[in-house]
């Protein structure tokens, strides 16, 4: 009954290709729209969408088993059962007045889409555009069906063979043995005829949908299915007049599917963001983040019991969302031991875990299980919404070869969008529960150097505490470590520093210590930078370091208790080297003025080096401006792009 004209804007034949959904011309959108009157007429479409959606499965099924075509797997019909059959009442009305206009007629009678499509429109008049598309579906869906159920038991039972007969049931199962190509373009106009409808579905429950393109949706999809009815009765009949060929109006439907997904998801992602910046609780971010619409089952499974568990279980708690790819370094699985364990001890925390795996199998579980302690952690074994991955990946930053914790409160706020920066720096039980305050008591405590450097000799801790001065220094070669070492030594044992008890400590950082110093400055940047936009003096000071090992120069830090007072590198050693130059001016002055007084004065220009500020773009705020913290300008800004081919696949 549909028209095999193509819709064109201009009104002119379409060469080639199907039309898409913005091809219409005004004058078909305005009848189409003029058709809906009000959405009076109450309808529960998603229980007889799932209804429909279960009978043409299942007539699908029949249809392959009489035909014989074996198309592949189909979903288990144990898994179609709908729990709202029962208690569904039939709009029977409705589908009357539709089958009506869906006899068997030609596509030559002039009655397609200016007649039969827009006359289901305006007897579906006070219906919603959603229960438009589903009550013409499900007209059709009970005449499919009933052909399917009929040549399924006709052989066994005398009245369905009558019936069947009556209905031109076995010479249409007859024909279709011969048409296969029929037989596929059927089904997959059915195919693509129900996901733009449930895409339709999906639309008009969003609060701002754009009732253009939903209208346009409905007519396109109503005009498929009116096509569909037509070709059944041709095979029925060997009309030629009524032959209809499906493929254009499945491969338009395509095309608008994927239109209407792209608004969706727009818009889930839209929402997902207004969620997560203003949330009213953790219940609410975590079944935007973790529910996929289309599957009903709960979404979490506890590692201990390997049962599905409900997102409300975790009200009142605060949540890591722990996100991963399946690798994980031996060094990085060290450090969450404790992590897990620490969290397992705590009733007001919860781990979930959320695996970027193409499809969840036992082999990923085997491996963690074995790696880590499943049993500690919720995890969640299903894809995520496309709206969760856009955001974990554009917001939270996730790279595939990275690990991501976020903490999330039990008000449902991001207190820290990755824990595993602290977690290296700082270890899980000190960093613990890894939120800003802890981390601002933990610099105000030890200092940059007192959370990147302890590891390198164990008495450091204790002479942050007692407040002694230290210089920590490394790079180089051989010669400037041992040239800064005696030049230390011969400062510290000096009479008059030991006179007016100035304790001095020196601390070279070489090899294994050096890589692992760096790697916790390289942690403790993005731990920051997540934080805030404003440079702070740790940030200054890890700017100045990591200029100092960009370049490859030596590097020198005094500091006293948590706080540092100079960072250079040979200037640091020219000031030990000439101590009997500004010794006397300790009489008049302490230790810590004289020394960066006499710093300034002999500073080297090769030591004022131009600064680096690489802020990594995962979880750092950008800030619009720095200021250099030598010369207290404000720094160039350069954007750079790095290649890097270990993310593996994307899941965007």
């Amino acid at each position: 009954m549909a028209s095999n004209m193509p819709l064109v804007s201009s009104g002119q034949p379409n060469a080639g290709s199907p039309s898409l959904l913005p091809t219409l011309s005004n004058e078909i959108l305005n009848q189409i729209i003029q058709t809906h009157a009000s959405d009076t007429e109450k309808l529960n479409v998603e229980s007889l969408f799932s209804i429909v959606n279960n009978v043409l499965e299942r007539a699908t099924m029949t249809f392959d088993t009489v035909l014989q075509l074996g198309t592949g797997p189909h979903k288990a019909t144990e898994h179609l059962e709908d729990e709202s059959q029962g208690s569904f009442i039939p709009p029977l009305n409705a589908f009357k007045l539709i089958s009506s206009e869906m006899q068997c007629k030609g596509p030559g009678e002039n009655i397609a889409r200016e007649t039969t499509v827009l006359s289901i429109l305006k007897k579906l008049s006070n219906y919603s555009w959603d229960a438009k598309a589903v009550l013409t579906l499900a007209t059709l869906a009970l005449d499919y069906g009933e052909s399917c159920l009929l040549a399924k038991i006709q052989s066994s039972d005398q009245l369905a063979k009558s019936m069947g007969t009556l209905k031109g049931v076995p010479v249409l199962f007859e024909k279709l043995k011969k048409h296969s190509k029929a037989v596929d373009d059927l089904k997959k106009a059915i195919k693509a005829t129900v996901e733009v409808i449930k895409c339709i579905i999906d639309l008009t429950k969003l609060s701002n949908y754009d009732m253009n393109d939903v209208a346009v949706a409905v007519y396109l999809a109503i005009e498929t299915i009116v096509a569909i009815a037509t070709q059944l009765c041709y095979l029925i009949t060997d009309d030629q007049e009524k032959k209809q060929e499906l493929q254009p109006y499945a491969d338009n439907l395509l095309v608008i599917l994927t239109d209407l997904k792209k608004k969706k998801e727009e818009e889930d992602y839209r929402k997902l963001k207004e969620i997560v910046n203003a949330p009213k609780d953790l219940v609410e971010v975590l079944e935007k983040i973790l529910i996929d619409p289309t599957n009903k089952m709960p979404p979490l499974i506890d590692g201990s019991t390997e049962e599905r568990v409900e997102i409300n279980s975790l009200k009142g708690k605060s949540v890591f969302l722990f996100i991963s790819g399946l690798h994980i370094s031996r060094e990085d699985i060290k450090i969450l031991k404790p992590f897990l364990d620490k969290t397992g001890k705590e009733d007001q925390y919860r781990i979930v875990w959320i695996p970027f795996v193409k499809q969840w199998t036992e082999d990923p579980k085997k491996k963690w299980t074995e790696d880590l302690q499943l049993s500690k952690m919720l995890y969640v074994p299903t894809g995520l919404p496309i709206a969760s991955h856009r955001y974990i990946n554009q917001k939270w930053n996730f790279k595939f070869n990275e690990l991501l914790i976020v903490l999330i409160n039990e008000r449902g706020k991001v207190e820290c969008k990755n824990a595993i920066h602290m977690i290296r720096v700082c270890g899980a039980d000190e960093a613990f529960p890894f939120t800003c305050q802890r981390e601002e008591t933990l610099l105000m405590e030890k200092g940059l150097i007192g959370l990147t450097a302890t590891h390198v000799d164990s008495p450091i801790e204790n002479w942050i505490k007692e407040n002694n001065y230290i210089f920590f220094y490394g790079g180089g070669d051989n010669n400037w470590i041992q040239n800064f070492t005696e030049s230390a030594k011969v400062l510290v044992n000096d009479p008059m520093i030991k006179g007016k008890r100035i304790t001095i400590e020196s601390v070279p950082i070489q090899g294994d210590n050096l890589k692992r110093f760096w790697n916790k400055i390289k942690n403790l940047l993005p731990s920051r930078a997540q934080r805030d936009t404003m440079m702070d003096s740790v940030k200054l000071h890890i700017e100045i370091l990591i200029s100092y090992k960009k370049k490859k120069k030596e590097w020198a830090v005094l500091s006293q208790g948590s706080s540092i007072i100079v960072i250079t590198g040979k200037t640091m050693l020219k000031v030990l080297r000439e101590f009997e130059s500004w010794k006397q001016r300790l009489d008049g002055s302490d230790f810590q003025s004289v020394f960066i007084e006499y710093h300034k004065e002999v500073l080297e220009p090769d030591d004022q080096i131009c600064h680096h500020m690489k802020i990594p773009y995962n979880n750092a705020k950008i800030p619009g401006t720095l200021e250099c913290s030598d010369c207290h300008r404000t720094m160039d800004t350069y954007i750079s792009f790095k290649r890097c081919h270990k993310d593996g696949d994307s899941w965007a």
